[in-house]
């Protein structure tokens, strides 16, 4: 499966799809990486693997659509099958990747439908959540609101702060964005306008994933 992958910041998922791609674990060639921001170290890590690294500079346009325009453009040259949005800090024109609907997922830190948007940490803490954790969903116009395929959960600790729970949870963010692309490359999810099917039954849930990485539900 060819992929694509937007990114605004360090490039650690990005850089945890590689490394499942290069070990074979992933059936998946990423064709390029873009960004809003010319010094994303996401853009490095995609140089120093061999792949395409685009900057596509917000600065340079009359409006957001016109952005939105050019990177779709530029999504549409690499010919990609699914679009990845692995720490894209912009906001998307719905008209704009319409087209995509069904192709497109993003990873959020939180149990969506808790949280969406931004400072999920502190807000789970202020709340006073027991457990937090990571969503990968199909995106839809609703910000973070489209469909959950799988998500990791986290025990929140008396001692956390946001900082030591963004650092506990990260690695097993990693873990759900690679399982979730391994079962969209393998066919075995795909979004319907009906919901999400895995193996072609309904899913009536999130698929859950471990600390060890394993799905808890039968998503293999």
């Amino acid at each position: 499966m060819r992929i694509v992958v937007l990114a605004s910041g360090r490039g650690s998922n990005l850089e945890a799809l590689i490394d499942a791609q290069r070990d074979a674990r992933l059936p998946i060639s990423i064709a390029a990486v873009l960004s809003d921001k010319a010094d994303a170290r996401a853009l490095e890590v995609a140089r120093a693997a061999g792949i395409a690294a685009i900057h596509v500079d917000p600065r340079a346009f009359g409006s957001r659509r016109e952005f939105d325009d050019a990177l779709f453009a530029a999504i549409a040259g690499a010919r990609p099958e699914l679009i990845v949005l692995a720490g894209f800090m912009r906001i998307i024109d719905p008209a704009a990747f319409a087209p995509w609907l069904g192709r497109i997922i993003n990873i959020h830190p939180s149990l969506l439908p808790r949280y969406p948007g931004l400072h999920t940490h502190r807000r789970a803490l202020e709340a006073g959540d027991h457990l937090h954790g990571a969503s990968v969903h199909f995106v839809t116009a609703e910000l973070d609101g489209g469909p959950v395929l799988g998500q990791t959960r986290l025990e929140i600790r008396p001692d956390d702060t946001p900082q030591s729970l963004a650092e506990r949870l990260l690695p097993q963010e990693h873990r759900l964005l690679v399982a979730c692309v391994g079962l969209l490359a393998s066919g075995r999810i795909r979004w319907r306008t009906t919901g999400i099917f895995l193996d072609g039954r309904p899913l009536a849930n999130p698929l859950q994933l471990d600390e060890h990485g394993e799905w808890i539900d039968d998503a293999g």
